[in-house]
């Protein structure tokens, strides 16, 4: 090669040829230098080793954007396209909420109407316009009967009809004129109790309450508002004489005379253990210290208790009495008092008051005080043999005691 020809400039780049990184001190340093007066662009790349479409880039971002974009490397929105996005956003909110009100208007306008809403549905999406999952959900429906419905495989409803009913109806009508206070659950056990001693097959509660639908047997519903109640504790217990619990009730005959009665439930089999009844008189503390000791009697056949039975009453007088304290402990029970206006705290006792006067009191001719008390006890075995409760799976409080003794 000749000496004479020269050879171009060429740069040596020794760090592994990766991309350089420039920091964002940097990249406002050379930015700055293209703002100064008469100060050309490619002159400041070229100076710094910086290619002029890349500097060509930070000056449009700083312009834009400020230091953020340019330290950022990427676009910026403007404060103007912001509020412009922002107002957008309003008014569109504006239009989602004033749609969600016209919907909201018309499912109330729908529920109103005297068209059924599945016919309705059925009008709109049979037309196609709209997906039938969403005319069912805005329009409350099922999509699987508005399905069978544009399909034409929907059955159409009808009344409650089974042939097997005719032997089960005159049973039911005899049971609700004997037990007019029963609901259609009491009703079902006691039904399902009289087939099985004939050793029949047993009866759905539900189909019970159609049946008794059917044929207007249902007891009214009570609409009024029931009273809160503080709970303070829990009465039931996991097995028998483990807590006896104690109160009294009145009632007035049709002549005048008033009956005072008191009573000792058991929290857990809730079978009425004891009892008197006076006429024209309030229960004393010999009463209550009578009733202790023929449940003591009743229950264990000796005068004391194996073991402590808690005795849980109201604070009456009869029973904060020092001597019924007193013969309590000898027979080996524990008073325990209810806290000051708190009745639910003896929930066992106020709920057999509430059932003796509903199915007992109200439906029985109460002409004297004489007749009267010789239907107490009856009323109370009646309540012991046959009253199902809820809380004994239906059975009555005898019921349930055979059971236990016999998986015992």
């Amino acid at each position: 090669m000749p000496k004479h020809v020269l050879m171009s400039d060429y740069e040596i780049i020794t760090d592994g040829g990766r991309r350089r990184r420039w920091t964002s001190s940097e990249k406002l340093r050379i930015v700055e230098e293209t703002l100064e007066e008469n100060a050309s662009i490619s002159v400041v790349a070229r100076r710094n080793g910086v290619a002029p479409n890349l500097l060509y880039r930070w000056r449009r971002l700083m312009l834009e954007g400020g230091a953020v974009a340019v330290s950022g490397d990427d676009d910026v929105t403007s404060n103007r396209a912001v509020r412009q996005m922002e107002e957008r956003i309003r008014e569109l909110e504006r239009q989602l909420g004033r749609k969600t009100l016209e919907v909201e208007i018309l499912k109330e306008a729908l529920d109103k109407s005297r068209f059924k809403k599945t016919d309705v549905a059925c009008a709109v999406a049979a037309e196609g316009r709209f997906p039938m999952s969403v005319v069912a959900k805005t329009l409350g429906v099922s999509r699987s009967n508005l399905h069978d419905r544009l399909k034409g495989g929907a059955k159409l409803r009808r009344r409650y009809h089974k042939a097997q009913d005719a032997a089960v109806v005159p049973l039911i009508t005899a049971l609700v004129a004997a037990r007019p206070t029963y609901g259609y659950r009491r009703i079902a056990a006691l039904l399902n109790r009289q087939l099985r001693s004939e050793g029949l097959a047993p009866v759905n509660h539900k189909r019970v309450y159609r049946i008794m639908q059917t044929h207007n047997l249902l007891l009214t519903r009570k609409y009024t508002e029931r009273p809160e109640h503080v709970h303070d504790g829990k009465v039931i217990v996991m097995r028998s004489n483990l807590r006896w619990c104690s109160d009294g009730f009145e009632f007035t005959c049709w002549n005048g005379d008033i009956i005072r009665s008191a009573f000792i439930i058991d929290a857990h089999d809730r079978e009425i253990i004891a009892w008197r009844a006076v006429a024209n008189a309030g229960i004393s503390g010999s009463d209550i210290r009578d009733i202790m000791l023929e449940a003591v009697e009743r229950r264990f056949g000796a005068y004391r208790a194996p073991a402590v039975i808690e005795m849980l009453s109201d604070n009456g007088s009869p029973y904060i009495a020092k001597d019924t304290q007193i013969f309590a402990r000898q027979l080996g029970l524990k008073p325990c008092f209810t806290p000051v206006q708190s009745p639910q705290s003896n929930g066992i006792s106020e709920a057999f008051v509430k059932t003796l006067k509903r199915d007992y009191v109200q439906v029985t001719p109460l002409p004297t005080a004489p007749t009267v008390l010789g239907l107490i006890e009856n009323w109370i075995e009646d309540y012991n043999d046959n009253h199902p409760h809820s809380g004994l799976k239906m059975r009555s409080p005898r019921e349930f005691i055979a059971a236990q003794i016999a998986t015992a």
